[in-house]
């Protein structure tokens, strides 16, 4: 029944236009206005994640969008030149730049202006075997 469905994620923030300049100036993201006053992002392959404003926001205490790159170490130092900090987990050990290299992919977190856990890590090659 819902296999067929255009799911997308959302989540909240607590100011909308932070939000839209940081998506879009900072990340380097398609972002449109949505006229019910959410923001959409366009993302590869056609998905879409909404960002809705939301008066009383918690930010999550959890990854709510992982954005998947050729190579980690790069993307960091791009994005802490533009001034994102980068997350320090000791109970993942990260490293200075804030990479975690456990044995799975490289990741590094980061948050949104409203505090909410973003991720880039090492997109995982298919096996052709």
């Amino acid at each position: 029944m819902l296999r067929e469905s255009k799911a997308f994620g959302s989540f909240s923030v607590d100011d909308i236009e932070k939000a839209k300049t940081f998506y879009r100036a900072i990340l380097g993201l398609k972002v449109t206005d949505n006229p019910m006053g959410f923001l959409t992002l366009h993302l590869e392959s056609d998905n879409t994640t909404i960002i809705y404003p939301k008066v009383n926001h918690v930010p999550a205490t959890f990854t709510v969008l992982n954005f998947p790159v050729d190579d980690v170490l790069k993307t960091v130092e791009a994005l802490t030149e533009k001034g994102i900090v980068f997350e320090q987990y000791k109970e993942l050990n990260t490293d200075k730049m804030g990479v975690s290299r456990n044995g799975g992919p490289l990741i590094a977190w980061f948050k949104d202006p409203a505090g909410n856990i973003l991720s880039v890590m090492e997109e995982m090659k298919e096996s052709n075997g």
